[in-house]
């Protein structure tokens, strides 16, 4: 009887490990920022500072993973203050009137090992539109300095145009990309 039951716990356990579905955002080893390209001949980066983000997923792959994201839209970051204020500004982001940009994921396919189009409703200066982008699975792995909780790896990139947000309209291209290539990388700790 007891190797019985040994061996339903070994035939249980890879499955208890993914059966917690939440998954959070590691802040320390995560970033969330984009990239723009200013007068066509240089690419300036930039980033987010203040976000949440939980997936939920209860296959190990992450194949059914389910994304939800805010962003605190007055935590961007450029590294220079006279364009971090004028993006603030109502030319941009507005971040008074619309202090947060939010992402919904709808839907999620396999295009690869470990690559997924993930596809949601991305809310930005008051507008809603679906957006499709790659997600890719790095791998988990259980961190014993965190009291063995298992952390996964996530990268996210893809592509947004600015202007089906109304986002800095009276900057058109070349002058500012319509283009805004996103990348976030994000390690997740299991709840």
């Amino acid at each position: 009887m007891k190797k019985l039951t040994f061996i339903l716990t070994l035939l249980i356990l890879p499955v208890s490990v993914f059966a917690q579905d939440t998954w959070v955002e590691d802040p320390a080893h995560s970033k969330l920022g984009f990239t723009v390209t200013h007068l066509g001949i240089a690419d300036v980066p930039g980033y987010f500072g203040d976000y949440d983000v939980t997936i939920e997923a209860s296959k190990e792959d992450f194949s059914d993973a389910q994304v939800e994201l805010t962003v605190q839209t007055a935590s961007i970051d450029t590294r220079v203050e006279k364009r971090n204020n004028h993006l603030k500004s109502p030319d941009f982001f507005n971040v008074e009137k619309y202090p947060t940009m939010t992402f919904k994921s709808m839907d999620i396919k396999e295009v690869g090992d470990d690559k997924y189009e993930l596809t949601g409703d991305l809310t930005l200066h008051g507008v809603t539109k679906p957006v499709t982008v790659t997600m890719i699975y790095r791998g988990n792995i259980q961190n014993e300095m965190t009291q063995g909780n298992l952390k996964a790896g996530i990268q996210i990139t893809g592509i947004i145009d600015r202007s089906e947000f109304d986002l800095g309209n009276g900057f058109p291209p070349p002058m500012i990309s319509n283009e805004v290539r996103i990348k976030a990388d994000g390690e997740f700790m299991q709840q």
